[in-house]
Order: C-alpha cells, then sequence, then structure tokens
C-alpha cells in the first residue's frame, strides 16, 4: 500500500510539474499535454486499483494462514474429542485449561469448599492462578458447556479423559442471577441439572477467565 501512495503521489507531482511548463489555454499545449495527464491518470488509476486487489489478496492469505496455524480459536461451534479440545497451559505454570470448543480458560484444580454466591464471586476476583488475575464466576451457560450428555453414572458429567484435577463435583455457583436479586444459578456436575436457589446457599466455586463477562 505504501506503493501506490507514491504512485499517486508521483502521477500529482508530474501534472503540476507538466501544468507549470505549459498553458492549457494556448493551442500548442492542447495537444501535447491532455494526452500525457491523461496517460498520467490511467496508469494511477490501474495502478491503484492493482495494489487494492493485491492489498486483499494478501490480508485473506494471512488470515487464513493465521485461523489455520493458531491451535486457541475460539469458537461455539466445534465438537473437538477430548485430547485436542482441552490444553493444560504450560505459561499458566499447569494451573489453567483452554477449552478449545469454547475459547475458555478454567482453573485446573477447581476449590473444593463451599461458599455463598457473593463470596464466591468475590473468590474468582480475588484469585491469582497461573500468575494471572483477572478470573471470574462462570455464567450458567459456560458452567453447561463443560458437561458431555454421553456420560452417565458418574461423579461428574465431563468429558473422559478430562485434565481437572481436586475431582470436580457436586454443586457449582453461576454467576447468573436472572434478574432475582436473592437468587443466583448453580450446577449440579454430577447430573447436569440447573437449579436457580437463594444465594445464602453454599456451593463450590470453579473460576473462569475470557469469553463474556455478562451474567446471564
Amino acid at each position: 500500500m505504501t506503493w501506490f501512495v507514491l504512485e499517486r503521489t508521483s502521477a500529482k507531482g508530474l501534472m503540476q510539474a507538466d501544468l507549470c511548463g505549459r498553458s492549457l489555454d494556448r493551442p500548442e499545449g492542447r495537444g501535447t499535454v491532455e494526452p500525457k495527464r491523461s496517460r498520467i491518470i490511467k496508469g494511477a488509476i490501474f495502478t491503484s486499483a492493482l495494489a487494492f486487489y493485491v492489498g486483499l489478496v494478501d490480508v485473506g492469505q494471512a488470515q487464513s494462514a493465521s485461523d489455520r496455524s493458531s491451535p486457541y480459536v475460539v469458537s461455539w461451534n466445534r465438537t473437538l474429542p477430548t485430547e485436542a479440545r482441552f490444553i493444560v497451559l504450560a505459561n499458566f505454570n499447569n494451573e489453567a485449561v483452554l477449552d478449545q470448543d469454547t475459547g475458555l480458560l478454567w482453573e485446573r484444580s477447581p476449590a473444593k469448599t463451599r461458599t455463598d454466591w457473593k463470596a464466591a464471586k468475590s473468590a474468582c476476583l480475588n484469585k491469582t492462578i497461573g500468575g494471572q488475575r483477572g478470573w471470574r464466576l462462570p455464567s450458567i451457560v459456560e458452567l453447561t458447556s463443560l458437561l458431555d450428555p454421553s456420560v452417565q453414572d458418574s461423579d461428574a458429567m465431563l468429558p473422559s479423559g478430562h485434565p481437572f484435577l481436586n475431582n470436580p463435583s457436586g454443586f457449582y455457583w453461576s454467576a447468573s442471577a436472572d434478574g432475582e436479586s436473592s437468587k443466583a444459578w448453580h450446577l449440579h456436575l454430577s447430573n447436569g441439572h440447573v437449579h436457580i436457589t437463594g444465594k445464602t446457599s453454599a456451593f463450590k466455586v470453579w473460576c473462569v477467565r475470557g469469553g463474556s463477562t455478562a451474567d446471564q
């Protein structure tokens, strides 16, 4: 694109120089200046269009290459096998797991302690995992995205072979309050059921990072 700008500037400079040397009002100027100016303008238009097209191709190729090469593609329409879906991140001291189906980053070892809803939100906001802050309580939709409906009669309906530690099971808080000032949604990880209950109840906390921060 820089070459294209220089080309236009060059054409403009040639036109100005030519006009300074000749007057279009003089008969002898009309037969010599106009064709030259026309050629310059047409050349600038052609090179501009060519540079624009090449630029689009280059950008498209770069984006396609990036999409193909990056293992961290954020998408909710993927259904990867467990071994390809979950990545334990070494740069987070192996304390966080990337879910490539959703692009969400989960703490690898959810806490076993139970707490009320307000304390659960505070725990994630103040937590440091893998040397990083910026964690939050997940929405009920995000929590249920971890479930594998094909897993039955288990402590947790998580995909077989998942990399999470601390034996995740039982009830977990979500950030979703659904307009209820005194109630919030929670997930029963053992059977996949979701319920809404009072915020003073005591459930486990599983923090997440990235994605939407909306309480939904």
